[in-house]
């Protein structure tokens, strides 16, 4: 059987157990494990001894784990992960198990964790003290296993390993070092270099080893949030930049900031009011209703500050009544054109009013406004920056995505009466929907910019979501509310995490018939599986399978195509022209009976039985274009979740690599969204919708990016495209056409790439459902250097 991954025998390992995978791509164990195993097959497996040897000699060495001791910045987690770290520094002491002393070794490191990546540090004392010059860093993305090569001059004394530098939440599942050869180290040093194109393969030793360190130096490596605020956010907020905007302005709108009070920390009260006190751009009025706060603690430092600056408003509420009776209470109040909303114990940014009134200038029609945040513990030290996407209407119903800073047009939330009582904790929630559902797409603009900080502190749903359990039952009754009033008879269901939810749609009556093209060249085995999952784990019915022969010569191929063809709801017919993706499936287009076209690889396989009723709920809606599922490797990690613009250049794919378990960016790995662009080898469009924007361009566009551009022609005529995770599907990326490994590959390709960047230019550096702050090096959401 194969060995599954992260499972070895006893005598290896004392304490684990065989497994058997389904899969052969998990075979991903521990190479001295395995090369020990190999010894004692007999020669008939096919192994020869030569390989046995070689394998046994470049891995076939001691392998030592490591004990965790904390030390700092740690306490044990909540929930889903075993540690919290509590600030900017958390460390573990470690205490070896096995052999481990001079030499090269491999370090391998893989943590689950509530950030997207973090970098990890190991520390190494040779009887001097920790110091940086001895240590080894290592960005680790999180839920994938990342490694490199560490040479240690002499035995280590002891042991320092740091698993962030923020605060977050974590699992260390793997953390050990394998011994290596010189030869095999220089080897795996030479391949990651040659993979830069910085280093000639005779390079000496010792030059290798430095050049190789400095690929994981920290300008290589994704930036910290404190290092990321230094490159963007402080030349953006220089004191010169802030007059030039301030002195742009052509007008000034005033500007109601409007909060709810009730029995608030003074310390945190102060900082509140104070960010709104230090805001740069003046026409502001803040208005505060106090919910009967108990004490006289609220009510002095609210009088003071009254007092202070007769822009400050402040009502006394007589009885408590909530934050949604209180809030509408300090409305009432509000005499300026545009509203925002701030709680009792966050902050403001110190320019966040003046960027609002910029962003009026410039969109004097917007009716909605919000900005990007972050949070600010106790301490005042910020962390976790949300950088959002722009307008995402189905995001924003699979969870409050929005949140803060969020500002509304006066005379638009006075339209719908303010603040709801009866979903207090979602509160805001309830008031965008409600807004939402009355203005234009393009009256809802967002900042990419951090306006808002959103205080952590124990008891607070900035900590942890599930310090709040009332809010998700809030979120759903103002969902549920929303859809009531639109009269779609839509299901809405709470979703896998806190404060999210799943809306699902109706099937159209009767069932649209779904036509899926397959496109093959021989590949019996991988043709074989896909369609065997398609008519054995399906659960919607009414579709027909077509078989897009593309010259074909295996005889097992030809001979599985002849008995297929019979099929009362597959056919086979035959595409004779060399490889064009683009041409073979607008000819399979043009022969579909099906109302709803699916793109189809050959080297899908269903894991969920209801992926097709899923994407049919989706693309019968007349709002929507492409849609695409979430596809995975078939070890479990995702290969697609979307698809963001620019990445490498042209288009990337979101999430790549992440682990199943992992929630995403900000939960968007769980949660149905808006994407620019969605992948072919699994993508549902309406035929209607797939002829009016002309099909695929079987001109420029042969084999790659074709889905990328046929995207977004669909989008830009005006539909939405969307990804949703409960359609899930294996992808056996590239089993059938192989690498683009020949010249004559890497020089097609490359002109597809030029075609992209000509063709649609700066769309692809600013994708609408991504963000300017995050990365377009790599595709797990890191910020951008």
């Amino acid at each position: 059987p194969y060995i599954s991954k992260g499972m070895h025998s006893h005598a290896a390992r004392g304490n684990e157990s065989w497994g058997v995978s389904r899969h052969p791509q998990n075979l991903e164990v521990e190479g001295k494990y395995f090369a020990f195993s190999l010894l004692f097959l007999p020669l008939t497996s096919g192994f020869s001894s030569k390989l046995l040897s070689d394998i046994a000699r470049r891995t076939l060495g001691w392998s030592t784990q490591f004990r965790l001791l904390p030390k700092a910045d740690l306490k044990p987690g909540k929930g889903d992960f075993d540690w919290q770290s509590t600030g900017v520094d958390p460390c573990f002491s470690l205490k070896k198990k096995g052999r481990f002393g001079s030499g090269w070794h491999m370090l391998s490191v893989r943590i689950d964790s509530n950030r997207a990546r973090l970098n990890t540090r190991l520390y190494v004392d040779y009887g001097e003290g920790l110091d940086e010059v001895q240590s080894f860093s290592l960005p680790v993305s999180s839920g994938r296993l990342a490694k490199r090569v560490c040479y240690f001059p002499s035995r280590p004394k002891a042991l320092r390993f740091d698993p962030a530098e923020q605060t977050c939440e974590l699992t260390i599942h793997t953390l050990k070092m394998d011994r290596l050869t010189l030869s095999y180290a220089r080897k795996l040093m030479l391949k990651k270099m040659e993979a830069r194109r910085v280093v000639d393969p005779a390079i000496k030793d010792e030059a290798l080893l430095e050049a190789y360190n400095q690929c994981f130096m920290p300008s290589h490596n994704a930036l910290t949030y404190p290092q990321w605020q230094q490159m963007h956010e402080a030349p953006l907020f220089d004191a010169e930049a802030i007059q030039e905007r301030l002195a742009g302005l052509i007008s000034r709108p005033l500007i109601s900031v409007i909060m709810a009070t009730y029995n608030t920390d003074e310390v945190f009260l102060r900082a509140c009011i104070d960010s709104v006190l230090g805001q740069s751009y003046p026409n502001w009025e803040l208005c505060i209703a106090d919910d009967c706060s108990k004490g006289e603690q609220v009510k002095r430092v609210l009088s003071e500050y009254a007092d202070r600056d007769p822009r400050i408003k402040v009502v006394f509420r007589t009885e408590n009544g909530h934050i949604s009776e209180a809030s509408n209470t300090a409305l009432a109040q509000a005499t300026g054109d545009y509203v925002g909303l701030l709680d009792h114990d966050d902050c403001l940014s110190e320019h966040a009013l003046l960027f609002v009134a910029q962003a009026l200038n410039t969109y004097p029609d917007a009716k909605i406004i919000y900005s990007d945040e972050d949070k600010i513990d106790e301490a005042g030290v910020r962390f976790e920056p949300h950088f959002k996407s722009d307008w995402n209407r189905d995001l924003l119903y699979s969870h409050n995505y929005i949140t803060h800073f969020c500002l509304f047009d006066a005379d638009l939330i006075r339209e719908v009466e303010g603040f709801k009582v009866g979903v207090e904790g979602s509160q805001d929630y309830d008031l965008i929907l409600r807004c939402m559902a009355r203005v234009g797409n393009a009256q809802i603009i967002h900042i990419p910019h951090i306006l808002y900080h959103w205080r952590a502190i124990q008891g607070s749903t900035a900590f942890s979501s599930g310090e709040k359990r009332y809010t998700t039952e809030a979120g759903y009754r103002a969902l549920e509310h929303y859809f009531a009033q639109t009269n779609i008879p839509v299901e809405v269901h709470r979703g896998e995490l806190a404060n999210t939810y799943r809306v699902i749609w109706p099937l159209p009556s009767p069932k649209p018939l779904v036509s899926l093209l397959i496109p093959t060249r021989d590949g019996y085995s991988i043709l074989k599986q896909c369609i065997n999952s398609i008519l054995t784990q399906t659960t919607y019915t009414h579709y027909e399978i077509w078989v897009l022969n593309n010259q074909t010569t295996c005889p097992k191929t030809l001979k599985y195509l002849s008995k297929i063809a019979g099929y009362p709801n597959i056919q086979v017919v035959d595409y004779d022209a060399p490889f064009n993706y683009s041409a073979i499936n607008n000819f399979g287009v043009s022969r579909a009976k099906g109302s709803i076209i699916g793109l189809i690889n050959n080297d899908i396989e269903v894991i969920n039985p209801e992926w097709l009723d899923e994407m049919v709920r989706q693309v019968s809606r007349p709002d929507i274009g492409c849609v695409g599922a979430k596809l995975y490797y078939p070890d479990e990690r995702i290969q697609h979740a979307g698809v963001i613009l620019g990445i490498g250049g042209v288009a990337g794919h979101a999430h790549k690599y992440f682990s199943d378990q992992h929630a995403g960016y900000f939960s968007r790995l769980k949660l149905v969204q808006n994407f620019s662009a969605v992948t072919a080898a699994a993508l549902l469009v309406r035929k209607s919708v797939f002829e009016e924007v002309g099909g695929l361009d079987e001109e420029h566009l042969r084999v790659a990016f074709n889905d990328v551009d046929f995207c977004l022609k669909v989008r830009e005529s005006g539909y939405r495209n969307l990804w949703t995770p409960y359609a899930r599907l294996y992808h056996h990326e590239s089993v059938s056409r192989g690498q683009e490994d020949s010249p004559e590959k890497q020089a097609r390709f490359q002109k597809e790439v030029e075609y992209m960047k000509a063709k649609w230019g700066e769309l692809l550096k600013t994708d609408p459902f991504y963000n300017p702050n995050l990365t377009l090096e790599h595709e797990d959401f890191s910020y951008k250097v």
